[in-house]
């Protein structure tokens, strides 16, 4: 990318270098250096090339790898350019493309979201939100809905982050610190929450399961961490809002609504109307409606949306299908109260006004899905591979080597899970390896499994902003775009790898006092083991 194509952050450093912060100056040639990179498109096409590259290479490499049913199965990297992974690679080109996880979900939410502003009534929503939250708590409380929202699964990236950078342009501020908020809200506190979400149980079967190797009695539970969690929230709250404030709109400096295509719409107009006030006050209602329905659809046993559960499974199962359903529960959310504004103001006076609203609203999203067809091939080509597998568990080989102990311990194996984060994007996945290796082994040193759980929990959700495999990293780039056309990697890397450092540290120095100080990390969950003998 030439120099007349980088971000207004590599251009200008005028403001940043007045500011006498050494760390804004580092991430100002961080973003300068990095949006020299190619264009996102090409820079995943080059990744999917070294994806290829790297088979070929470590062609015949193994590793046993525990599986969610207790199985020991031995994956092998598979070269991609041998007869048969050149078959595999076009034969299943669409398919890894259709199947690219975060397609069909960000498609499907965007054409509810795209409707509800396109009618105004998105921008109404944040203007009245502005005016009855105080500046000063504007960001704290971005973050904290960031964080919260992974009760929701993976629906803060394609909900938040957005919002965030309208909320922020609608104040006179960098849309992109806004989006960065949003994004390190809902990505790096992905493990925290002040409720029991999807993810809790999940991990807790395998750390159990992991657990009885040990100790046949012992049982860990869906809430065996969260009175750890319940802090975590309050702790990335207080740490996003100081990176995002201290560092990262510093960095960004002054922005020029001109610089991108939904700059001056993002700004918001002066005083409501009578007319609009009535007319959000009607939605409002409406969306509420559709809120209280939504529920009742997760709370009633009845509900079609409600499995059927035995008795041992955690009650939280029972919610598998609302999860699986989200994103259309979300879509209809924004829509219908939507369409209600729309028709109020008069923006939508037929059926064809709608249509065409939701039309262009997929239109914008034509740079994403272009981006995903690529992204789509890089991370099917990685797990097709055995790439990702092979190495983590070569990692967690490495560290039982070290001979390391207590807290120590604890932080190697928190490090390797950030390092794995990296190569493996799932977290369920990546424990289903690593429980039956790390909760026996640091059991016998006395460390439970509850304390194992919440340290892996940490060392993953950090290095989540960071990841080239995060399955929502190409809209993000797209969502940053529309605020800077210049913007690219460097831009979205330099913005939010202060906040993977800050959470990193700030975590991990309260896991290491939570540790020391022997505080349960959830209802009869200690933090140490007592090893028999």
């Amino acid at each position: 990318m030439s120099d007349s194509n980088m971000t207004e952050i590599g251009d200008d450093e005028q403001a940043p270098q007045q500011s006498g912060n050494v760390v804004v100056r580092i991430l100002t040639r961080v973003a300068s250096v990095g949006n020299r990179l190619p264009d996102p498109l090409t820079f995943f096409v080059l990744l999917t090339l070294m994806v290829v590259l790297a088979s070929v290479i470590f062609d015949g490499a193994s590793a046993e790898v525990m599986q969610r049913t207790g199985k020991v199965e031995v994956k092998t990297v598979g070269s991609l350019l041998s007869s048969e992974g050149i078959r595999w690679m076009f034969l299943n080109a669409i398919k890894n493309f259709i199947n690219f996880a975060p397609l069909g979900p960000v498609l499907a939410v965007m054409i509810g979201i795209g409707i509800a502003e396109r009618t105004g009534f998105i921008t109404m929503g944040l203007r009245v939100l502005v005016a009855s939250v105080p500046r000063s708590l504007i960001t704290a409380t971005l973050v904290f809905a960031g964080v919260m929202s992974s009760m929701v699964a993976d629906a803060g990236y394609v909900v938040l982050t957005p919002l965030g950078a309208v909320l922020f342009a609608g104040l006179g501020r960098h849309p992109l610190a806004g989006l960065a908020a949003a994004f390190a809200g809902v990505s790096g506190g992905f493990s925290a929450n002040l409720l029991v979400t999807g993810l809790d149980p999940l991990l807790a079967r395998l750390t159990d399961q992991a657990a009885k190797t040990i100790d046949p009695d012992y049982a860990v539970t869906a809430v065996s961490n969260y009175y750890f969690m319940v802090a975590s929230t309050f702790l990335i709250t207080i740490v996003g809002t100081l990176v995002t404030v201290k560092v990262v709109e510093p960095m960004l400096g002054k922005w020029n609504p001109e610089d991108g295509e939904e700059g001056a719409a993002a700004q918001s107009a002066g005083e409501p109307s009578a007319e609009e006030r009535r007319a959000f006050k009607v939605s409002m209602v409406v969306a509420v409606v559709m809120a209280v329905l939504i529920a009742m659809l997760a709370i009633l046993e009845s509900s079609p949306l409600r499995d059927v559960i035995t008795p041992q499974q955690p009650a939280v199962d029972a919610l598998h299908s609302f999860f699986e359903s989200i994103e259309i529960l979300i879509l209809l959310l924004f829509m219908v109260p939507g369409i209600v504004y729309g028709v109020m103001m008069g923006k939508i006076k037929n059926d064809k006004d709608l249509a065409k609203m939701a039309s262009a609203a997929m239109a914008a999203m034509g740079a994403y899905i272009v981006l995903a067809f690529v992204a789509g091939q890089f991370v099917a080509y990685f797990n097709h591979t055995n790439l990702g597998s092979v190495t983590a568990v070569k990692g967690a080989d490495l560290l039982k080597t070290l001979g390391l102990t207590g807290i120590p311990l604890i932080l190697a194996f928190m490090v390797v899970a950030m390092m794995m984060n990296l190569f493996v994007g799932s977290a369920s996945a990546k424990w289903a390896f690593m429980a039956p290796i790390f909760v026996p082994m640091l059991m016998m040193m006395g460390i439970s499994p509850e304390a194992v759980q919440a340290s892996y929990r940490v060392g993953d959700s950090v290095t989540n902003i960071i990841t080239p495999l995060m399955p929502y990293l190409p809209i993000i780039i797209v969502f940053a775009q529309k605020y800077d056309r210049k913007a690219g990697l460097g831009t979205l890397i330099a913005a939010m790898l202060p906040y993977s450092v800050a959470f990193a540290i700030a975590w991990t120095i309260m896991l290491i006092a939570w540790l020391l100080l022997g505080v349960p990390l959830g209802p009869g969950a200690e933090a140490f083991y007592d090893v028999p003998g």
